[in-house]
Protein backbone atom coordinates (compact mmCIF):
# COMPACT_ATOMS: atom_id res chain seq x y z
CA UNK A 1 0.00 0.00 0.00
CA UNK A 2 3.12 2.64 0.66
CA UNK A 3 4.16 2.16 -2.93
CA UNK A 4 0.87 4.18 -3.90
CA UNK A 5 0.43 6.25 -1.26
CA UNK A 6 3.27 9.32 -2.78
CA UNK A 7 -0.20 9.78 -5.96
CA UNK A 8 -2.39 11.15 -3.52
CA UNK A 9 -2.94 14.51 -3.96
CA UNK A 10 -1.38 17.10 -1.81
CA UNK A 11 -4.84 18.74 -0.80
CA UNK A 12 -6.74 18.64 2.12
CA UNK A 13 -10.36 18.47 2.73
CA UNK A 14 -11.53 21.82 4.09
CA UNK A 15 -14.83 23.22 6.20
CA UNK A 16 -16.12 23.52 2.41
CA UNK A 17 -16.17 20.14 2.51
CA UNK A 18 -17.65 19.65 5.84
CA UNK A 19 -20.33 22.07 5.34
CA UNK A 20 -21.56 19.82 1.93
CA UNK A 21 -21.12 16.63 3.93
CA UNK A 22 -23.65 18.21 6.57
CA UNK A 23 -25.88 19.48 3.87
CA UNK A 24 -26.18 15.85 2.01
CA UNK A 25 -27.07 14.27 5.40
CA UNK A 26 -29.46 16.53 5.62
CA UNK A 27 -30.87 16.03 2.66
CA UNK A 28 -30.43 11.93 3.31
CA UNK A 29 -32.09 12.19 7.04
CA UNK A 30 -35.18 13.82 5.25
CA UNK A 31 -35.41 11.02 2.98
CA UNK A 32 -35.13 8.65 4.83
CA UNK A 33 -37.78 9.94 7.82
CA UNK A 34 -39.97 9.68 4.51
CA UNK A 35 -39.37 6.14 4.60
CA UNK A 36 -39.33 5.44 8.58
CA UNK A 37 -42.78 7.34 9.66
CA UNK A 38 -44.63 4.85 7.43
CA UNK A 39 -43.88 2.38 10.33
CA UNK A 40 -45.77 4.66 12.92
CA UNK A 41 -48.57 5.05 10.30
CA UNK A 42 -49.22 1.23 9.63
CA UNK A 43 -52.33 0.75 12.27
CA UNK A 44 -53.91 4.26 11.51
CA UNK A 45 -53.47 3.36 7.64
CA UNK A 46 -55.16 -0.10 8.01
CA UNK A 47 -57.80 1.60 9.57
CA UNK A 48 -58.55 4.17 7.35
CA UNK A 49 -58.26 2.30 4.26
CA UNK A 50 -59.25 -1.51 5.78
CA UNK A 51 -56.67 -3.28 3.98
CA UNK A 52 -54.27 -6.08 6.02
CA UNK A 53 -50.57 -6.56 7.01
CA UNK A 54 -49.76 -7.70 3.05
CA UNK A 55 -50.98 -4.85 1.52
CA UNK A 56 -49.49 -2.40 4.34
CA UNK A 57 -46.07 -4.22 3.40
CA UNK A 58 -46.79 -2.92 -0.48
CA UNK A 59 -47.30 0.16 0.44
CA UNK A 60 -44.90 0.56 2.62
CA UNK A 61 -41.81 -0.99 0.43
CA UNK A 62 -42.72 -2.82 -2.65
CA UNK A 63 -44.68 0.32 -4.66
CA UNK A 64 -42.00 2.72 -3.54
CA UNK A 65 -38.91 0.15 -4.47
CA UNK A 66 -40.31 -0.96 -8.12
CA UNK A 67 -40.43 2.61 -9.39
CA UNK A 68 -36.61 3.24 -7.37
CA UNK A 69 -35.20 0.50 -8.99
CA UNK A 70 -36.51 1.31 -12.56
CA UNK A 71 -35.51 5.13 -12.34
CA UNK A 72 -32.22 4.14 -10.15
CA UNK A 73 -29.93 3.22 -13.22
CA UNK A 74 -31.14 6.25 -15.51
CA UNK A 75 -30.42 8.15 -12.13
CA UNK A 76 -26.97 6.67 -11.73
CA UNK A 77 -26.31 7.55 -15.17
CA UNK A 78 -27.04 10.81 -14.48
CA UNK A 79 -24.86 11.32 -11.59
CA UNK A 80 -22.03 10.55 -13.91
CA UNK A 81 -22.72 13.07 -16.62
CA UNK A 82 -24.27 16.28 -14.76
CA UNK A 83 -23.75 18.46 -12.05
CA UNK A 84 -24.50 16.83 -9.04
CA UNK A 85 -25.11 19.06 -6.80
CA UNK A 86 -27.94 20.81 -9.26
CA UNK A 87 -29.70 17.10 -9.99
CA UNK A 88 -29.73 17.28 -6.30
CA UNK A 89 -31.56 20.63 -5.91
CA UNK A 90 -34.05 19.20 -8.20
CA UNK A 91 -34.56 15.85 -6.74
CA UNK A 92 -35.19 17.93 -3.44
CA UNK A 93 -38.18 19.82 -4.72
CA UNK A 94 -39.57 17.22 -6.53
CA UNK A 95 -39.40 15.10 -3.48
CA UNK A 96 -40.97 17.65 -1.28
CA UNK A 97 -44.25 18.10 -3.62
CA UNK A 98 -44.52 14.27 -4.60
CA UNK A 99 -43.93 13.85 -0.26
CA UNK A 100 -47.13 16.55 0.15
CA UNK A 101 -49.10 14.70 -2.33
CA UNK A 102 -48.63 11.38 0.19
CA UNK A 103 -50.70 13.64 2.69
CA UNK A 104 -53.19 14.63 0.15
CA UNK A 105 -53.84 11.05 -1.23
CA UNK A 106 -57.69 10.67 -0.93
CA UNK A 107 -57.36 6.69 -1.23
CA UNK A 108 -55.65 3.76 -0.99
CA UNK A 109 -54.63 3.65 -4.69
CA UNK A 110 -53.94 7.38 -4.79
CA UNK A 111 -51.32 6.62 -1.70
CA UNK A 112 -49.60 4.13 -3.48
CA UNK A 113 -49.26 6.22 -6.46
CA UNK A 114 -47.85 9.11 -4.50
CA UNK A 115 -45.44 6.85 -3.06
CA UNK A 116 -44.50 5.80 -6.33
CA UNK A 117 -43.83 9.78 -7.29
CA UNK A 118 -41.46 9.98 -4.09
CA UNK A 119 -39.10 6.95 -5.15
CA UNK A 120 -38.98 8.49 -8.88
CA UNK A 121 -37.78 12.38 -7.22
CA UNK A 122 -35.46 10.46 -4.66
CA UNK A 123 -33.56 8.06 -6.95
CA UNK A 124 -30.69 10.30 -7.70
CA UNK A 125 -30.10 11.18 -3.49
CA UNK A 126 -28.05 8.17 -2.21
CA UNK A 127 -25.97 7.85 -5.64
CA UNK A 128 -24.96 11.40 -6.20
CA UNK A 129 -24.48 12.24 -2.68
CA UNK A 130 -22.09 9.16 -2.43
CA UNK A 131 -20.54 9.87 -5.75
CA UNK A 132 -19.81 13.61 -4.16
CA UNK A 133 -18.40 11.88 -0.45
CA UNK A 134 -16.00 10.41 -2.94
CA UNK A 135 -14.48 13.66 -4.17
CA UNK A 136 -14.80 15.62 -0.76
CA UNK A 137 -12.46 13.22 1.42
CA UNK A 138 -9.46 11.07 0.58
CA UNK A 139 -10.19 6.75 0.94
CA UNK A 140 -7.94 6.97 4.50
CA UNK A 141 -10.87 9.19 5.83
CA UNK A 142 -14.18 8.60 3.78
CA UNK A 143 -15.42 5.47 6.04
CA UNK A 144 -16.11 7.91 8.60
CA UNK A 145 -17.55 10.92 6.14
CA UNK A 146 -19.75 8.29 4.84
CA UNK A 147 -20.82 7.10 8.11
CA UNK A 148 -21.19 10.19 9.22
CA UNK A 149 -23.70 10.39 6.04
CA UNK A 150 -25.53 7.43 6.41
CA UNK A 151 -25.58 7.84 10.45
CA UNK A 152 -28.05 10.66 9.88
CA UNK A 153 -30.90 9.03 8.38
CA UNK A 154 -30.36 6.63 12.04
CA UNK A 155 -30.71 9.43 14.28
CA UNK A 156 -33.14 11.07 12.16
CA UNK A 157 -35.29 7.77 12.95
CA UNK A 158 -35.87 9.48 16.52
CA UNK A 159 -37.94 12.34 14.88
CA UNK A 160 -39.61 9.91 12.19
CA UNK A 161 -41.04 7.23 14.53
CA UNK A 162 -40.74 9.55 17.85
CA UNK A 163 -42.11 12.72 17.12
CA UNK A 164 -43.45 11.48 14.29
CA UNK A 165 -45.67 9.11 16.71
CA UNK A 166 -46.61 11.99 18.51
CA UNK A 167 -47.43 13.85 14.87
CA UNK A 168 -49.36 11.15 13.85
CA UNK A 169 -51.22 10.72 16.97
CA UNK A 170 -52.56 14.25 17.70
CA UNK A 171 -52.96 15.34 14.06
CA UNK A 172 -53.13 12.36 11.66
CA UNK A 173 -50.76 10.97 9.38
CA UNK A 174 -51.70 13.41 6.67
CA UNK A 175 -50.27 16.32 8.48
CA UNK A 176 -47.20 14.85 9.55
CA UNK A 177 -46.25 13.94 5.21
CA UNK A 178 -47.20 17.65 4.67
CA UNK A 179 -44.51 18.73 7.21
CA UNK A 180 -41.83 16.26 5.64
CA UNK A 181 -41.77 18.42 2.35
CA UNK A 182 -41.10 22.00 4.12
CA UNK A 183 -37.47 20.93 4.76
CA UNK A 184 -36.73 19.94 1.14
CA UNK A 185 -37.77 22.39 0.05
CA UNK A 186 -34.96 24.77 1.65
CA UNK A 187 -32.46 22.08 0.92
CA UNK A 188 -33.28 22.71 -2.66
CA UNK A 189 -32.84 26.00 -2.93
CA UNK A 190 -29.36 25.87 -0.85
CA UNK A 191 -28.16 22.97 -3.28
CA UNK A 192 -28.33 25.58 -5.89
CA UNK A 193 -25.85 27.67 -5.32
CA UNK A 194 -23.12 24.67 -3.83
CA UNK A 195 -19.74 24.22 -5.89
CA UNK A 196 -19.16 21.05 -7.43
CA UNK A 197 -15.91 19.20 -6.73
CA UNK A 198 -13.52 17.79 -8.82
CA UNK A 199 -14.30 14.18 -10.12
CA UNK A 200 -11.47 12.00 -9.34
CA UNK A 201 -10.08 14.48 -6.70
CA UNK A 202 -8.29 11.73 -4.45
CA UNK A 203 -7.83 8.91 -6.48
CA UNK A 204 -5.17 6.59 -5.64
CA UNK A 205 -4.80 5.07 -8.94
CA UNK A 206 -2.76 7.20 -11.87
CA UNK A 207 -5.84 9.01 -14.35
CA UNK A 208 -4.79 8.52 -17.81
CA UNK A 209 -5.06 10.90 -20.23
CA UNK A 210 -7.92 9.42 -22.68
CA UNK A 211 -11.48 8.81 -20.02
CA UNK A 212 -12.96 5.49 -20.36
CA UNK A 213 -15.25 5.47 -23.48
CA UNK A 214 -18.51 5.79 -22.69
CA UNK A 215 -21.14 3.13 -23.00
CA UNK A 216 -24.79 2.45 -22.98
CA UNK A 217 -26.81 2.43 -19.57
CA UNK A 218 -27.50 -1.41 -19.96
CA UNK A 219 -23.44 -2.06 -21.00
CA UNK A 220 -22.41 -0.18 -18.20
CA UNK A 221 -24.39 -1.60 -15.85
CA UNK A 222 -23.46 -5.26 -17.78
CA UNK A 223 -19.71 -3.85 -17.10
CA UNK A 224 -19.78 -3.19 -13.56
CA UNK A 225 -21.75 -6.67 -12.35
CA UNK A 226 -18.96 -8.34 -13.90
CA UNK A 227 -16.73 -7.60 -11.48
CA UNK A 228 -16.46 -10.22 -9.07
CA UNK A 229 -15.56 -8.34 -5.27
CA UNK A 230 -18.26 -5.35 -6.58
CA UNK A 231 -21.23 -7.78 -7.36
CA UNK A 232 -20.29 -9.58 -4.67
CA UNK A 233 -20.22 -6.79 -2.21
CA UNK A 234 -23.52 -5.50 -3.77
CA UNK A 235 -25.47 -8.55 -2.89
CA UNK A 236 -24.02 -8.72 0.17
CA UNK A 237 -25.51 -5.33 1.10
CA UNK A 238 -28.81 -5.90 -0.33
CA UNK A 239 -29.42 -9.21 1.62
CA UNK A 240 -28.56 -7.62 4.96
CA UNK A 241 -30.57 -4.42 3.95
CA UNK A 242 -33.72 -6.64 3.50
CA UNK A 243 -33.16 -8.09 6.79
CA UNK A 244 -32.40 -4.71 9.00
CA UNK A 245 -35.31 -2.55 7.08
CA UNK A 246 -37.85 -5.45 7.73
CA UNK A 247 -37.21 -4.99 11.33
CA UNK A 248 -37.29 -0.90 11.05
CA UNK A 249 -40.24 -0.89 9.39
CA UNK A 250 -42.20 -3.49 11.38
CA UNK A 251 -40.64 -2.88 14.69
CA UNK A 252 -43.09 -0.47 16.42
CA UNK A 253 -45.91 -2.26 15.49
CA UNK A 254 -44.36 -5.81 17.15
CA UNK A 255 -43.58 -3.46 20.36
CA UNK A 256 -47.68 -2.76 19.76
CA UNK A 257 -48.41 -6.46 19.63
CA UNK A 258 -46.24 -8.36 21.63
CA UNK A 259 -45.20 -5.87 23.87
CA UNK A 260 -48.64 -4.32 24.96
CA UNK A 261 -48.04 -0.54 24.30
CA UNK A 262 -49.42 2.49 22.92
CA UNK A 263 -48.54 3.52 19.64
CA UNK A 264 -47.13 6.72 20.75
CA UNK A 265 -44.58 4.63 23.45
CA UNK A 266 -43.85 2.19 20.91
CA UNK A 267 -42.55 4.74 18.31
CA UNK A 268 -40.73 6.93 20.93
CA UNK A 269 -38.89 3.64 21.86
CA UNK A 270 -38.22 2.78 18.58
CA UNK A 271 -37.06 6.01 17.57
CA UNK A 272 -34.86 6.87 20.56
CA UNK A 273 -33.00 3.75 21.92
CA UNK A 274 -33.04 2.02 17.79
CA UNK A 275 -31.77 5.57 16.19
CA UNK A 276 -29.28 6.49 18.67
CA UNK A 277 -27.81 3.21 19.19
CA UNK A 278 -27.59 2.63 15.04
CA UNK A 279 -26.33 6.16 15.11
CA UNK A 280 -23.62 5.46 17.33
CA UNK A 281 -22.41 2.28 15.81
CA UNK A 282 -22.29 3.74 12.55
CA UNK A 283 -20.05 6.58 13.20
CA UNK A 284 -18.36 3.57 15.70
CA UNK A 285 -18.13 1.20 12.52
CA UNK A 286 -16.36 4.23 9.88
CA UNK A 287 -13.88 5.70 12.71
CA UNK A 288 -12.53 1.34 13.30
CA UNK A 289 -13.19 1.29 9.75
CA UNK A 290 -10.34 3.88 8.46
CA UNK A 291 -8.33 3.24 11.86
CA UNK A 292 -7.99 -0.57 10.63
CA UNK A 293 -7.84 -0.12 7.19
CA UNK A 294 -4.36 1.86 7.24
CA UNK A 295 -3.05 -1.56 8.32
CA UNK A 296 -4.82 -3.56 5.99
CA UNK A 297 -7.79 -3.20 3.79
CA UNK A 298 -9.17 -6.41 4.70
CA UNK A 299 -10.90 -4.66 7.64
CA UNK A 300 -13.43 -3.10 5.00
CA UNK A 301 -15.02 -6.58 4.60
CA UNK A 302 -14.04 -8.00 7.99
CA UNK A 303 -15.58 -4.82 9.98
CA UNK A 304 -19.45 -5.76 8.44
CA UNK A 305 -18.90 -9.33 8.95
CA UNK A 306 -18.16 -9.00 12.86
CA UNK A 307 -21.15 -6.57 12.89
CA UNK A 308 -23.64 -9.06 11.21
CA UNK A 309 -22.67 -11.90 13.67
CA UNK A 310 -23.27 -9.70 16.64
CA UNK A 311 -26.18 -8.20 15.40
CA UNK A 312 -28.31 -11.28 14.79
CA UNK A 313 -26.79 -12.49 18.13
CA UNK A 314 -28.59 -9.70 20.17
CA UNK A 315 -31.43 -9.77 17.69
CA UNK A 316 -33.15 -13.28 18.46
CA UNK A 317 -33.38 -12.84 22.43
CA UNK A 318 -34.64 -9.65 21.58
CA UNK A 319 -37.35 -11.37 19.09
CA UNK A 320 -38.11 -14.02 22.06
CA UNK A 321 -37.86 -11.97 25.25
CA UNK A 322 -40.94 -12.24 27.25
CA UNK A 323 -42.82 -8.89 27.83
CA UNK A 324 -41.47 -8.24 31.25
CA UNK A 325 -41.19 -4.73 32.59
CA UNK A 326 -37.15 -2.99 32.90
CA UNK A 327 -38.06 0.26 34.03
CA UNK A 328 -40.51 3.25 33.80
CA UNK A 329 -39.39 6.74 32.55
CA UNK A 330 -42.28 9.10 33.32
CA UNK A 331 -45.62 7.59 31.94
CA UNK A 332 -43.38 5.56 29.46
CA UNK A 333 -42.52 1.56 30.14
CA UNK A 334 -39.64 0.54 28.69
CA UNK A 335 -39.53 -3.75 28.15
CA UNK A 336 -36.08 -5.33 28.99
CA UNK A 337 -36.10 -6.41 25.80
CA UNK A 338 -34.85 -2.92 24.52
CA UNK A 339 -30.88 -3.63 25.94
CA UNK A 340 -31.28 -6.27 23.14
CA UNK A 341 -32.62 -4.42 20.65
CA UNK A 342 -30.16 -1.36 21.59
CA UNK A 343 -27.44 -4.08 21.04
CA UNK A 344 -29.30 -5.07 17.92
CA UNK A 345 -28.83 -1.61 16.19
CA UNK A 346 -25.47 -0.73 17.49
CA UNK A 347 -24.46 -3.89 15.51
CA UNK A 348 -26.76 -3.72 12.44
CA UNK A 349 -25.22 -0.91 10.78
CA UNK A 350 -21.20 -1.89 10.69
CA UNK A 351 -21.81 -3.01 7.26
CA UNK A 352 -22.57 0.11 5.78
CA UNK A 353 -19.69 2.77 5.95
CA UNK A 354 -17.08 -0.05 5.22
CA UNK A 355 -18.68 -1.24 1.90
CA UNK A 356 -19.87 1.99 0.65
CA UNK A 357 -16.38 3.38 0.86
CA UNK A 358 -14.90 -0.14 -0.96
CA UNK A 359 -17.38 0.65 -3.60
CA UNK A 360 -16.02 3.76 -4.50
CA UNK A 361 -12.49 1.90 -4.71
CA UNK A 362 -13.35 -0.49 -6.61
CA UNK A 363 -14.88 1.30 -9.80
CA UNK A 364 -13.06 4.05 -11.22
CA UNK A 365 -14.52 8.14 -10.59
CA UNK A 366 -16.14 8.59 -14.14
CA UNK A 367 -18.42 5.43 -12.99
CA UNK A 368 -18.98 5.77 -9.83
CA UNK A 369 -22.78 7.48 -9.97
CA UNK A 370 -23.70 4.34 -11.80
CA UNK A 371 -22.02 1.72 -9.26
CA UNK A 372 -23.53 3.27 -6.38
CA UNK A 373 -27.12 3.70 -8.35
CA UNK A 374 -26.89 -0.26 -8.98
CA UNK A 375 -25.81 -0.72 -5.43
CA UNK A 376 -28.44 1.25 -4.52
CA UNK A 377 -30.89 -0.88 -7.04
CA UNK A 378 -30.72 -3.97 -5.42
CA UNK A 379 -30.28 -3.12 -1.44
CA UNK A 380 -34.03 -1.11 -2.25
CA UNK A 381 -35.45 -3.51 -3.64
CA UNK A 382 -34.20 -6.43 -1.24
CA UNK A 383 -34.68 -3.99 2.09
CA UNK A 384 -37.46 -1.54 1.31
CA UNK A 385 -39.22 -3.69 -1.97
CA UNK A 386 -39.10 -7.34 -0.67
CA UNK A 387 -38.09 -6.74 3.54
CA UNK A 388 -41.68 -5.55 4.49
CA UNK A 389 -43.66 -6.90 2.24
CA UNK A 390 -42.36 -10.80 2.98
CA UNK A 391 -42.14 -9.76 6.78
CA UNK A 392 -46.55 -9.08 6.56
CA UNK A 393 -46.64 -12.13 4.32
CA UNK A 394 -44.99 -14.39 6.84
CA UNK A 395 -47.36 -13.38 9.45
CA UNK A 396 -50.61 -13.39 8.29
CA UNK A 397 -49.31 -17.45 7.08
CA UNK A 398 -48.39 -17.47 10.65
CA UNK A 399 -51.56 -15.92 12.24
CA UNK A 400 -53.28 -19.71 12.29
CA UNK A 401 -50.72 -20.89 14.47
CA UNK A 402 -48.78 -18.12 16.25
CA UNK A 403 -51.89 -15.74 16.56
CA UNK A 404 -51.15 -11.75 18.02
CA UNK A 405 -47.38 -13.07 18.10
CA UNK A 406 -46.97 -14.06 14.30
CA UNK A 407 -45.06 -10.72 13.52
CA UNK A 408 -42.48 -12.16 16.33
CA UNK A 409 -41.73 -15.47 14.54
CA UNK A 410 -42.14 -13.76 10.77
CA UNK A 411 -38.79 -11.03 12.03
CA UNK A 412 -37.16 -14.56 12.98
CA UNK A 413 -37.54 -15.72 9.61
CA UNK A 414 -37.26 -12.54 7.61
CA UNK A 415 -33.30 -12.40 9.11
CA UNK A 416 -31.83 -15.50 8.05
CA UNK A 417 -30.34 -13.63 4.71
CA UNK A 418 -27.64 -12.18 6.67
CA UNK A 419 -25.88 -16.02 6.86
CA UNK A 420 -26.25 -15.54 2.81
CA UNK A 421 -24.27 -12.01 3.60
CA UNK A 422 -21.65 -13.16 5.71
CA UNK A 423 -20.48 -15.75 2.94
CA UNK A 424 -20.75 -13.19 0.10
CA UNK A 425 -18.59 -11.11 2.10
CA UNK A 426 -16.04 -13.58 2.18
CA UNK A 427 -16.17 -13.84 -1.49
CA UNK A 428 -15.92 -10.33 -1.79
CA UNK A 429 -12.11 -10.46 0.47
CA UNK A 430 -11.26 -13.02 -2.04
CA UNK A 431 -11.81 -11.77 -5.44
CA UNK A 432 -10.50 -7.68 -4.05
CA UNK A 433 -7.60 -9.67 -2.57
CA UNK A 434 -6.46 -9.66 -5.93
CA UNK A 435 -6.42 -6.12 -7.31
CA UNK A 436 -5.13 -4.64 -4.27
CA UNK A 437 -8.86 -3.86 -3.14
CA UNK A 438 -8.87 -1.05 -5.86
CA UNK A 439 -10.35 -0.62 -9.11
CA UNK A 440 -7.86 -1.70 -12.04
CA UNK A 441 -6.81 0.85 -14.56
Amino acid sequence: MSAREPTLPATHAGWASHGLLVLLALVFADNFVGRQILAVMIEPLKAEFGVGDTAIGLISGLAFAAVYALMGLPAGRLVDRLPRTRLLALSCLLWALATMACGWAGSFIALAIARMLVAVSESPTTSASLSLIADLYPPQRRSFAISCFTAAPTFSSIIGLSVGAWVVEHYGWRSAFIALGVPALVFSMTLAWVREPRRGRWDLTPQTHTPPPLLGMGAEARALWALPAYRCLVLAGGLATLSSYAVGMWNTSFLVRSHGLSLQHAGLLAGVICGLSAGVGGLVSGGLSDRLCRRHPHWQVSIPMLGHGAAVCALVPYLLWSDALLIRVGDVPIPAAMLWCALYAFFAVWWVAPSYNLVTQLVPPGRRGTAMALQTIVSTLLGVGVGPLITGVFSELLLPMAGQESLRYALLLVNLPVICAVLLLMRTATHAAKTDYRHAV
